[in-house]
């Protein structure tokens, strides 16, 4: 197909930048995974990226991702495990705000919750992902511009402290890191100042939380990406560079 084609070009180019930047900064490119952000694409667009060898995938909005579930598996794509256990087997995360009254909903359908912004929205996320008798990986995002817009937990609040503290008592959470989005700007350096700042944040949540996992810093998008590796991201999350231009949502 058409559009099987023009994705798997749009990834070999993609792969060649990851690996390019890798070799400049003396990284191994096993250690940058890439999610394809699939939000507002229809399910035979995923599918499309499935068979382009792509397993895991990133949504903004529960209900969105709940609706194409069904048509997923129609299509002979499993959303229930883990990329690569199985032969179409594909890892979902939620990468979009997360309203505390789906907490359930999101525990229940995603392989994963990239936006904890919040202590509320992680104790409920546990007992969600407790009731299903699963653990769930969580990233907590961080908020490092000014940005009226932004999520995110601020960088010296106090909840973010409480929320690292409370975390090990979270039994039905794994904690795997950090992410954020930098804030709108034509200037490379303010998204790289906003990476480079949360990888010294990470850094230093690290040493004062040593019984958690930091592992992922989940940061760097289509127009930042080679950016966001260089100053240490393990997760970027490339949508538009991938499926092309986004289509509105009705």
């Amino acid at each position: 197909m058409l559009q099987d084609k023009a994705i798997q070009e749009r990834l070999s180019s993609i792969y060649e930048r990851i690996h390019s930047v890798c070799r400049r900064t003396d990284r191994s490119p096993a250690d940058v995974k890439l999610m394809a952000v699939s939000k507002t694409h229809p399910p035979e667009t995923i599918a499309a990226a499935v068979h382009a060898g792509l397993r895991l995938f990133g949504e903004n909005r529960v209900q969105e991702f709940q609706q194409k579930r069904p048509a997923l598996s129609g299509l002979g794509i499993d959303v229930s495990g883990v990329p690569g256990s199985s032969g179409e087997s594909i890892a979902v995360h939620l990468i979009g705000h997360l309203q505390s009254n789906k907490t359930g909903r999101a525990a229940e359908i995603f392989s994963g919750v990239d936006t904890v912004d919040s202590l509320k929205l992680a104790e409920r996320l546990n007992d969600g992902a407790k009731k299903l008798g699963r653990r769930l990986p969580v990233l907590v995002e961080i908020k490092m511009s000014e940005e009226a817009a932004k999520t995110g937990l601020g960088p010296e609040s106090q909840e973010l402290a409480e929320l690292l503290d409370r975390l090990t008592d979270l039994g039905s959470l794994q904690m795997r890191g950090l992410m954020t989005v930098p804030p709108l700007d034509e200037n490379p350096e303010t998204a790289r100042d906003c990476f480079r700042r949360l990888r010294m944040l990470r850094e230093a949540l690290a040493g004062r939380h040593p019984q958690l996992d930091f592992s992922e810093l989940s940061m760097g998008m289509s127009g930042d990406f080679e950016i966001a590796i260089e100053e240490g991201s393990t997760l970027v999350r490339i949508g538009t560079a991938i499926f092309g231009v986004r289509p509105k949502a009705g």
